[in-house]
């Protein structure tokens, strides 16, 4: 199985384009040992061809470019894109179709609250039936498994996570199972597992059960600290209160990995503002000496 990281930061990705954080004016300048990150997602095969995508950043074109494997192959029109499977309806997760709508139908996985949220609050299934169309797949919300025509080898499962949906959802407010979800990846022939969950808010028992199981993490690396936001004066928003639980601190993502054995982790989904960013930073020494990595945009993994 093989794991390509198309995009490790999160929402704007890094630098941002109106953002002269820290960490932004830094690399802009080049006075940061540091490396630019496109927004998040993944790419999943178990042969080099046939490849599921895993959410469609708004930086979709520019990572299928970089990446020759999932590039045209035969015929006029082609790709090695199989499927997409959406963890959520957030836009920097979703836009990208838009990108791909000069294709064929596009197969998407994902739950009934992502479904309707991009059939009303941000229609862009609606939006596409004039293109490409989309044929929606569901997903279980109950850790069962499912497979994926033309994705060999592979067998997933899925499971809710705390978490909001987006401001433009109907039910913004009134969470529902299938907001957010974390996905199991799970090579049938060799039952090699990654778990793979960008937007964690809690650590909750059936999560934790996933993570102790999986041979690979590819969790939530948001932010720092809690109040990361609000101490470099760009919103009052605590980590937490958004859906991301920080990395330092009691409870923190590093704590809760501490207690997680013999699994390679890995951050995604960072955040400009996180000082890890900075590769000389302390934060960063700090994730080394717990054994924790931080993804990179065209990181690939192999189990």
């Amino acid at each position: 199985m093989k794991i390509r990281v198309l995009g490790s930061g999160a929402g704007g990705g890094f630098p941002q384009w109106n953002c002269n954080c820290h960490n932004c004016h830094r690399l802009r300048h080049q006075e940061m040992n540091g490396t630019a990150r496109t927004q998040s997602s993944i790419a999943v095969s178990s042969d080099d061809r046939n490849w599921l995508l895993f959410n469609t950043s708004p930086d979709i074109r520019a990572q299928l470019e970089a990446f020759p494997a999932i590039q045209p192959r035969e015929g006029v029109r082609d790709t090695g894109i199989k499927a997409i499977l959406l963890i959520d309806s957030q836009i920097d997760h979703t836009t990208g179709m838009l990108m791909l709508r000069e294709g064929k139908p596009l197969q998407v996985y994902c739950s009934e609250m992502v479904r309707q949220d991009l059939s009303t609050g941000f229609p862009l299934f609606k939006m596409l039936e004039d293109y490409c169309t989309v044929e929606h797949h569901p997903v279980p919300l109950d850790g069962g498994s499912f497979t994926i025509p033309g994705i060999d080898d592979l067998r997933f499962y899925s499971h809710p996570l705390k978490s909001k949906a987006p401001p433009y959802s109907p039910h913004r407010h009134a969470p529902h199972d299938g907001d957010n979800i974390g996905v199991v990846i799970e090579q049938i022939s060799t039952g090699k597992k990654v778990y793979y969950a960008p937007g964690l808010g809690e650590i909750e028992p059936h999560v934790m059960a996933a993570m102790q199981d999986a041979d690979c993490l590819l969790v939530d690396g948001t932010f720092w600290t809690d109040d990361e936001m609000e101490q470099q004066g760009i919103s009052p928003k605590k980590a937490r209160e958004i859906g991301h639980l920080p990395q330092s601190g009691p409870g923190g993502m590093i704590e809760v990995l501490d207690g997680v054995h013999e699994t390679r982790k890995i951050l995604i989904h960072i955040n400009n503002t996180n000082p890890i960013l900075d590769d000389d930073s302390a934060q960063r020494r700090q994730l080394t000496e717990a054994g924790i990595e931080v993804a990179c945009d065209g990181m690939e993994i192999i189990l």
